[in-house]
């Protein structure tokens, strides 16, 4: 119930608003923490862990509130809290956005804006468009699929005597969240940010190939399950390339970035269209994938 409810809240209302999204304060917190400490590895750890502590006590914490008396309370206040720590609908919506855009140089804005980190302004329309599914099929896993995984390990951990769910969901956005901030090869940032990095690495390596493997069962394209398997691994992150190159096969479109890696290379550069294709088959494995998830808590618990 708690997974379904979660779902269906973030389908028909998307985010919070922002001075009451939990993810928010997680930034604010690890961007305050990046400031004041020095770029070390002992130092980016211990910050990673001071925070980890906080959200882990927070988040075990509140659901309880409420006495097994009024045990609908706590199973709401539950999905509620949860909801925050998935964005299906937040990612969907930008990239639309990039999609509709009316020109080049607005989808350039508009998906520097939501989906990515990278210098958006000399791309080429095919490597927007690109850069689009690729975002889509990626947080499809990081955003979604990942959250709600760990959230049925720490159910299953902690048993019904102690529901670890939540904690484990919110751990693992606040490292993903971390990564997101910290991970990057820079001088400031090699070593402050390597502990959360590897973490986050970790994290991902199951929900990663689920959500592939989702992808793929979804599409009902063979070409999709070839283009995982040879091309899965040619990212520099050992998770990211998973759902990406799925999706490469899925719609049959190459996805590259350059000097990095080329998904799906025999096959044609993407178009706008394309977007649309990809948020329908993420669409699909995203229903899909919930249902997994929940049938597998229901069956194991």
């Amino acid at each position: 119930m708690i997974i379904l409810i979660t779902w269906l809240l973030d389908l028909w209302l998307g985010e919070p608003p922002v001075r009451l999204h939990p993810v928010i304060w997680m930034g604010n917190y690890l961007r305050y923490a990046r400031k004041k400490l020095p770029p070390t590895f002992l130092a980016g750890t211990a910050a990673w862990l001071g925070g980890a502590i906080i959200v882990f006590w927070i988040t075990l914490l509140l659901p309880q509130i409420f006495p097994f008396t009024f045990y609908i309370f706590n199973l709401l206040a539950t999905a509620i809290l949860l909801k925050p720590l998935i964005a299906w609908r937040a990612l969907r919506e930008a990239a639309a956005e990039v999609m509709t855009a009316p020109d080049l140089p607005a989808m350039r804005k508009m998906l520097s804006w939501h989906l990515v980190s990278r210098n958006t302004s000399d791309l080429s329309e095919a490597e927007v468009c690109g850069a689009t599914i690729e975002s889509v099929a990626e947080n499809l896993s990081d955003s979604l699929i990942a959250p709600l995984f760990w959230f049925v390990i720490g159910q299953l951990v902690g048993g019904p005597d102690l529901p670890l769910g939540l904690a484990f969901a919110a751990l693992y956005r606040y490292t993903n969240t971390a990564d997101a901030m910290w991970g990057y090869r820079t001088p400031e940032l090699e070593y402050f940010g390597k502990w959360t990095a590897r973490l986050d690495d970790m994290l991902n390596l199951i929900p990663s190939r689920l959500t592939a493997l989702l992808i793929c069962v979804c599409s009902g394209n063979a070409r999709s399950w070839q283009i995982w398997w040879r091309d899965g691994l040619s990212t520099p992150s050992p998770n990211a390339g998973q759902p990406m190159s799925a999706a490469a096969g899925a719609l049959g479109v190459r996805l590259t970035k350059r000097n990095l890696y080329n998904l799906g290379r025999e096959l044609p550069d993407p178009q706008k269209a394309d977007i649309t294709r990809a948020i329908a088959l993420c669409a699909r494995a995203a229903w899909v994938g919930v249902l997994v998830l929940i049938a597998a808590l229901h069956f194991i618990y």
